[in-house]
């Protein structure tokens, strides 16, 4: 084992990875219940039971392949928000673009992604963002992650404007709305969630290991005289996984050539290629695996191929965009440095599709606050930033607020990687103290700004 995950280089332990592998499980195993709102019968359309299997055997696999072939602590599932989008291509096209057209879409954009990382191109974003804009992914998907836990808690809500009439507006703007402090008072679940973040809180206080996977325990285990924690699902479903009703291979390749397909193809490229990015910068950072520069790109190397291998396996299997999630950064909390972690998460996914009553059990309430616990550690590198400097501090503002502020990860690095390379060009002109910038952030500058101005937001 530790001649195959390199345990000891890396200072952990068989014992730390597992808990960390399952810690990582049980904030992210929300995705396969909600994975079917966006995609099943209710939404997109395709056969619940097909999404379920696709969502628990696509991430499984993935993340089984992140594990042994890059040795990284990162899981894989279908992405929040690509699923959505996913979901709206398909209800606004008036039948013109089905669920099976809609999957070679993303399928088609896999093959983009493997090809952008087989030439190194996706590589060289590594060596070319600057040390600053890698400190505030890695510090804005922390705030991401925490805002993430906070309206899963219902700890943070939104209060609509009196006259505003929300079935007529699909975009609120900011007059229509305000964002308040859920009722912790009268809501079971956000009182559960302020109960269970004190209880991580404390054991993270007192240094006690596996602080976060105990808090989630115990958040549950509250939940139940609280009525917060559901036990119907345990005595009321099948243990038994269902393969009837299956989306595997019925994507339509074919049909994703057709006529405006193509812009839904770049704009699953775009969000995929920067969340991932940020995803997996910002954790492997905060796993310490990137304080060796030739070896940090070497691994981020590889997590980006099987990254991309994921996206049209995924669409094989019959799900949206599989992408790195940021809730990895739990386990990585906890401890996880290695693939064995990912194996320990994707081997719990495959199980999944005989625990599914199981995982259902456990309430978002006791798994939200483990999310704002990982935001608390993922901003502590924000002390890096050299903020007297300003050509490094408006950057990096950007990038770590219009992550959570937008709900994109995407936004926040596309907007902080064109604000830095416009003021240094600008600084470069007038200062004789140059500062470099990589041809390659010209392109994607270039690339960034033809894409919002053309393609619009997410």
């Amino acid at each position: 084992m530790d001649r195959l995950f390199r345990l000891k280089e890396n200072g952990t332990t068989v014992r730390t990875e597992i808990i960390a592998g399952l810690t990582t499980f049980v904030t992210m195993a929300y995705i396969l219940f909600v994975n079917t709102l966006f995609l099943g019968e209710g939404g997109a359309g395709i056969p619940n039971q097909g999404v379920f299997f696709a969502t628990a055997v696509g991430a499984g696999l993935v993340t089984l392949a992140m594990g042994f072939f890059a040795n990284i602590p990162v899981a894989l599932a279908p992405g929040m928000g690509l699923n959505a989008y996913f979901m709206t291509v398909v209800l606004t096209s008036g039948g013109q673009i089905t669920w099976q057209t809609a999957l070679g879409a993303v399928f088609l954009s896999g093959i983009v992604f493997i090809i952008l990382t087989v030439t190194k191109v996706r590589q060289m974003l590594v060596t070319a963002v600057p040390n600053n804009l890698k400190v505030a992914i890695t510090v804005g998907i922390g705030m991401f992650v925490a805002i993430i836990g906070a309206k899963l808690a219902n700890i943070m809500m939104i209060s609509v404007n009196p006259g505003t009439d929300v079935s007529k507006t699909p975009i609120l703007n900011s007059n229509q709305f305000n964002i308040v402090l859920g009722d912790f008072i009268h809501n079971k679940d956000t009182a559960l969630a302020l109960i269970t973040l004190l209880i991580i809180a404390v054991l993270m206080v007192l240094r006690v290991k596996a602080a976060l996977l105990i808090g989630i325990v115990a958040g549950t285990l509250i939940g139940i005289p609280m009525g917060v924690t559901n036990l119907k699902g345990l005595t009321g479903s099948s243990w038994l996984p269902s393969f009837s009703d299956l989306a595997v291979g019925k994507l339509d390749i074919m049909g994703a050539f057709g006529v405006g397909i193509i812009e839904i193809i770049l704009i699953f490229t775009f969000v995929e290629l920067f969340d991932t990015f940020g995803t997996l910068v910002g954790t492997a950072s905060r796993a310490g695996l990137l304080k060796d520069k030739a070896k940090g790109e070497k691994i981020i190397g590889k997590a980006m191929l099987v990254d991309a291998a994921g996206v049209s396996t995924g669409a094989l299997l019959g799900t949206s965009t599989i992408t790195a999630y940021v809730e990895s950064s739990s386990g990585v909390a906890e401890g996880g440095r290695t693939g064995l972690t990912a194996v320990t998460t994707g081997v719990l996914f495959l199980l999944a599709l005989f625990i599914a009553p199981l995982a259902l059990v456990v309430p978002s309430a006791a798994t939200a606050p483990a999310l704002i616990i990982v935001g608390v550690l993922m901003m502590a590198q924000v002390k890096e930033i050299d903020w007297g400097n300003f050509l490094e501090a408006f950057p990096a503002f950007l990038t770590i607020v219009l992550m959570p502020f937008t709900n994109s990860i995407a936004n926040g690095i596309s907007f902080g990687i064109v604000s830095y390379t416009i003021l240094t060009a600008i600084h470069n002109m007038v200062s004789p103290k140059k500062t470099p910038i990589h041809w390659l952030l010209w392109i994607i500058s270039i690339l960034i700004v033809l894409r919002y101005t053309m393609l619009g937001g997410e």
